[in-house]
């Protein structure tokens, strides 16, 4: 007599060779970024140099759980895409003399019980999936299946390995500059489609609509956003990080976005600006924006190779201290202000104002502080210059008109041979031409 319950495919013969037969082969090719794999053999090389007779094993990782058994999307560990070119879940690459073996979970055929029994690698759940051979070929590595890998699965990057990563990624070489200019030019293009969305959102959509519009964007034409996209309309616009995007956006207001796409090569822009949800920006919402901009501008004069990596922060920061001291907003000096024992300003900025950008939004993270604050500009560093005012709606320390108002200009730049080049141009960045912006966009 049956139990009730469904017998095990698994153990089921007549299945098992049933399933097996009658499939086409579709196409199994990998789907690699046009360069990527040059650019990673150029890579490993650089690294061989800074690290003589070093192995490395670095792993490119696996997707978080979400909940229970499901999962976030995987995104490959930048360090090991930097190295590979290649983006599978769970791949290892042993690293050394400018050489690399990359252990890689063999796909699950008919044939294969895990084509329909394994979730993770099997055809039937994932779809067709390259051979190993294939990938060593499009990759110009040697392959073997990861069940061959000698060793326990590796964790960390030992410290001093990933700070040279770190290191060495800031100078970035001409195939990534490329996927840079890519990724600023889809993130415009991402802003241009959420300004049309601006109606639906005024009409009850809100912040999440917008958020969910350059989400779209960047999933359609890339691999995705680069981080969590800020959306901050009226009061959420001095929250730095605001990420939640669940509130209304209102007429009248400014609304403050935070964005990048990130392309399929896992590099990603990172660009902000703040537009007037009316189309046109307030008499005290413009006087905050300009005074960001004066910073901003300000900031990026300074953007040159030989410059100490801080000159742009410290061009800025002295702008907005002058700026708020002429509007009585602080109880000191603007020389005291600016002092180490002073920062008053800093309440209204409490963020820095620039970062590294590259295949991570704050790339080169793990560098040692005199290779990154304390460097000097260097041709082929990508980075970024983001000035902001953010006067909170419940800070008794600014005047009712300027509670609620949070404004932040943020451009990508390439340190050239003899300058800078702004990557994200082709967005203004002064209030007249961000308000002709909306308007034109907002079809």
């Amino acid at each position: 007599m049956s139990d009730g319950k469904p017998p095990r495919l698994t153990e089921v013969p007549a299945f098992t060779e049933y399933i097996a037969q009658g499939w086409d082969s579709p196409v199994r090719e990998p789907q690699l970024v046009p360069g990527a794999a040059g650019a990673a053999a150029a890579h490993r090389a650089r690294l061989a140099e800074a690290l003589p007779g070093r192995t490395v094993v670095v792993a490119a990782g696996h997707a978080p759980t979400r909940s229970n058994d499901t999962a976030y999307d995987f995104r490959a560990d930048s360090d090991f895409y930097w190295l590979t070119g290649c983006a599978v879940e769970h791949a290892v690459a042993v690293v050394g003399d400018g050489a690399a073996t990359l252990y890689l979970p063999p796909p699950a055929r008919p044939g294969d019980i895990g084509f329909f029994a394994d979730a993770a690698y099997g055809e039937l759940w994932v779809g067709p999936s390259p051979s190993l051979a294939a990938w060593s070929a499009a990759l110009g590595v040697k392959v073997a299946p990861l069940a061959d890998f000698p060793g326990p699965p590796p964790g960390e990057l030992p410290e001093d390995v990933g700070r040279v990563l770190a290191e060495l990624r800031m100078i970035k070489d001409e195939w990534e500059i490329a996927q840079l200019r890519e990724a600023v030019d889809r993130t415009v293009e991402g802003f241009a489609a959420v300004l049309a969305e601006l109606p639906a959102a005024i009409g009850g959509g809100g912040e999440r609509w917008l958020q969910g519009t350059f989400d779209r964007y960047a999933r359609t034409h890339g691999n995705g956003p680069g981080y969590a996209s800020i959306v901050g309309a009226g009061p959420h616009a001095p929250t730095l990080h605001w990420v939640r995007c669940d509130g209304p956006v209102n007429e009248g207001e400014v609304l403050l976005l935070d964005m990048g796409v990130e392309t399929r090569s896992h590099y990603t822009a990172d660009v902000t600006r703040t537009f007037p949800v009316s189309g046109a920006f307030t008499p005290v919402q413009r006087q905050v924006h300009d005074l960001v901009e004066r910073a901003h501008r300000a900031g990026m004069a300074q953007v040159r190779p030989g410059r100490p990596f801080t000159a742009f922060h410290h061009a800025a920061m002295e702008v907005i201290a002058r700026g708020l001291h002429d509007w009585g907003l602080l109880p000191v000096s603007v020389d005291e202000a600016l002092s180490d024992a002073g920062q008053h300003h800093r309440r209204y900025l409490i963020c820095g104002i620039g970062h590294h950008l590259g295949l991570d939004v704050h790339d080169c993270a793990r560098s040692r502080p005199e290779s990154y604050h304390g460097a000097r500009m260097t041709p082929g560093m990508a980075l970024t210059v983001e000035p902001g005012l953010y006067f909170h709606a419940h800070d008794r320390t600014v005047p009712p008109e300027l509670r609620g108002i949070g404004v932040r200009i943020e451009d990508d730049l390439l340190v050239t041979a003899d300058g800078a080049e702004v990557l994200s141009a082709a967005l203004p960045i002064d209030a007249s031409g961000l308000e002709n912006w909306t308007k034109e966009k907002n079809v």
